[in-house]
């Protein structure tokens, strides 16, 4: 019997610490698109697991802000904080397969470490056999061992990772308490089903771990497709770290359409005077995801 391809299903998961801005806007096109093109469902998640970080007020504007910019996700909203429950059972699971640690090392202790693409500190496996003596577990760790993980990004192309250089035994348990982003998008995407990950190429370095995660765990790889990056002025990442301007509800057509042409998607000129249901009829009849380009792309100036 020839096993039918699952329906597609993506999602779209905002951080609820500040308000939507353009390289927001990017990755909830482009994700939103690429489902319904495809005649998918779009889900929507709040990634609100690092609760310090995040905020309800901050949550409501991007729902807000969503809905005034036309889209719509099908089901109710997952918000992480309100999942606990399913990443303690999935930490159990890898506790009881051997497949973590616990790790008494502070940051202070891992400064000194080499610093991974995304500028974390790879870990030296300071506590992989066992806690230095007087110590007390901190947090929990993914034995990487000697993984090395490779997959087809239907925009970046073929990437290709070593665990151990890039990344090191990545925490899944906080030493506040909180259950680690890794753990938490692995686990709801797999609980929601999610066939197809269309996100910004700044997560990208995220996805090896993420995949690796993913078959410790016994779950399904979805699809990946990583955007292009939008950058400011300097070259950095646009985001709220680095005061990218929120979005503005009350022009929401002249955005979509500059997030189209971003995506390389070449709407008319005049596109940007229409209505936003307008927007959205052009580029549903005219979505190509092989038109992406990978970037990164600077911040587009009116």
């Amino acid at each position: 019997m020839i096993a039918l391809p699952l329906p597609y299903r993506g999602r779209f998961a905002p951080s609820p610490t500040g308000p939507l801005h353009f390289g927001s806007l990017v990755a909830a096109t482009g994700s939103f698109l690429e489902a319904r093109s495809r005649g998918g469902e779009w889900l929507l998640r709040m990634e609100d697991v690092d609760l310090p970080r995040c905020s309800t007020a901050a949550a409501d504007e991007i729902l807000h802000t969503l809905e005034a910019f036309g889209f719509a996700w099908d089901g109710e909203e997952v918000w992480q904080s309100r999942r606990g429950a399913a990443y303690a059972a999935a930490l159990e699971r890898l506790r009881a397969a051997r497949r973590v640690f616990p790790c008494a090392c502070t940051r202070r202790e891992l400064a000194d470490s080499a610093i991974a693409p995304d500028g974390a500190a790879i870990y030296p496996g300071t506590c992989r056999d066992g806690l230095p003596s007087g110590r007390t577990a901190r947090s929990w760790r993914l034995r990487v061992g000697d993984a090395r993980v490779g997959f087809d990004d239907a925009i970046q192309g073929r990437i290709e990772s070593d665990l151990v250089r890039e990344a090191g035994d990545f925490v899944l348990l906080r030493a506040d308490g909180l259950h680690a982003y890794q753990l938490a998008v692995v686990v709801d995407d797999a609980a929601a089903g999610i066939t197809d990950v269309v996100r910004g190429a700044d997560l990208l370095t995220s996805t090896a771990r993420q995949i690796f995660l993913q078959q410790c765990l016994g779950f399904a790889t979805p699809s990946y497709a990583h955007l292009p990056v939008v950058v400011n002025a300097a070259g950095e990442k646009l985001s709220k770290q680095t005061l990218a301007p929120p979005l503005d509800a009350r022009h929401p057509a002249q955005a979509l359409v500059a997030a189209l042409r971003f995506l390389g998607q070449a709407p008319p000129a005049d596109l940007a005077l229409a209505g936003v249901d307008d927007v959205w009829r052009w580029a549903l009849a005219n979505w190509r995801l092989d038109r992406v380009p990978r970037g990164p792309l600077p911040f587009p100036v009116a």
